[in-house]
């Protein structure tokens, strides 16, 4: 439809692939060597500026992969809950993906033993159909990357300077996949188009204790009762420093865009400072 392939250029300009001709500029061209999603592809090229790319070739690959986790039998819920924990992620959905191949590939070291793949997906209701396709996609990344001269940095997953960095490079690509809780029971609505969503029962979100209330996401699914899926935490101070502002600017305008109004103008003069500066 002309709708749908007038924003897809749209999305396409926000993530600065498009020249003033509407042609792909250079970083485009550079994105298009990716078979990944636009977004993706963004996130995963901002991670060599952010030096996160190792755990972000794990997080494009586990994304690109149909999903791990496995719906349970009936009366195994539970059981496979407590599995899925053991990978769960504080700082969000992105994470625990780390979690969950880094296991997968430390418990399947042993090429002599295939049958023990098999064996430990299903002890934790994970697919190892899924987790091999996502050995394979990373792979493939990573030639990708060495082909064009890509720096590839060191794994560091877990230190907190390496977090952030994860959290700026996806910022970097999603910026457009933003959602607010607005009354803190898990009613999200989206930035851009202001509809309600869900978290997907997958989400180490799920049924937790405390949900964040800004929160960046990996796709939005009708089809599975309007949720969100693969969420991680977000700032509104990080949003505000990383997101376009002429995307911003043509957000529709809601709450949640006069609270974060409020933090741009609050970084403003900071950001000034620091021009001046360098």
């Amino acid at each position: 439809a002309p709708e749908s392939l007038m924003q897809a250029l749209e999305d396409l300009d926000y993530l600065a692939a498009l020249d003033n001709d509407g042609n792909l500029s250079e970083f485009g061209i550079i994105m298009s060597e990716f078979p990944l999603d636009p977004q993706l592809s963004k996130a995963l090229l901002a991670s060599c500026e952010f030096e996160c790319v190792d755990e972000m070739l794990t997080i494009a690959a586990m994304v690109t992969a149909p999903s791990c986790f496995l719906h349970a039998p009936p009366g195994t819920e539970e059981i496979a809950l407590t599995c899925w924990r053991r990978f769960s992620h504080p700082a969000g959905d992105h994470f625990t993906l780390i979690n969950v191949f880094n296991a997968f590939k430390a418990a399947t070291a042993n090429p002599t033993d295939p049958g023990n793949n098999e064996k430990w997906c299903r002890d934790y209701f994970l697919s190892c159909s899924a987790l091999s396709m996502a050995e394979m996609i990373r792979a493939e990344l990573v030639e990708i990357m060495k082909r064009i001269e890509l720096p590839i940095s060191e794994p560091d997953f877990g230190s907190e300077g390496n977090l952030l960095s994860i959290t700026k490079a996806l910022l970097s690509g999603y910026f457009m996949h933003i959602a607010r809780d607005v009354d803190g029971s898990g009613n999200y609505i989206m930035l851009t188009h202001k509809q309600v969503a869900q978290l997907h029962p997958f989400s180490s979100y799920y049924n937790a204790r405390r949900i964040p209330e800004w929160v960046l996401f990996h796709e939005f699914s009708i089809s599975e009762g309007n949720s969100i899926r693969v969420v991680s935490e977000i700032s509104p101070h990080l949003f505000a420093e990383l997101v376009p502002q002429y995307y911003f600017s043509n957000l529709p305008p809601s709450e949640s865009k006069d609270i974060l109004q409020e933090v741009i103008n609050h970084l403003a003069p900071v950001s000034a400072m620091k021009e001046e500066q360098k």
